[in-house]
């Protein structure tokens, strides 16, 4: 597939990936407030809830790893925003977010 096609479809993900989390969040913030307190709490509550959100802690890393090394090996820039967008948005945003600006760069290139 020719670079750039996909950019329209990642961009799109980002978009629902970015809007998809606070659906959840903002009622849970509504009803406990700021309180980081809390939110670890209920977020290791259950052993599942700790699977889920161990993987997806670790999932995190090895996807900044990834964004790192691909890329300076394609010479990408603001690869800050990537990191600014997993931790405050979510992985959901930056995967499909990082992946549209990739696409978007080896069609430049």
């Amino acid at each position: 597939m020719a670079p750039g096609r996909m950019f329209g479809v990642y961009a799109a993900l980002a978009l629902v990936g970015a809007i998809f989390p606070y659906v959840i969040f903002i009622p849970w913030l509504a009803e406990h407030g700021v309180d980081g307190r809390v939110f670890l709490a209920q977020l290791f509550a259950t052993g599942p809830a700790a699977i889920f959100a161990a993987d997806l802690l670790f999932a995190a890393i090895v996807f900044l790893v990834f964004v790192f090394s691909e890329g300076h090996r394609l010479g990408m820039r603001h690869l800050w925003i990537q990191p600014a967008v997993t931790y405050g948005i979510g992985l959901c945003c930056a995967l499909p977010l990082f992946l549209a600006l990739r696409e978007r760069h080896l069609a430049r290139a």
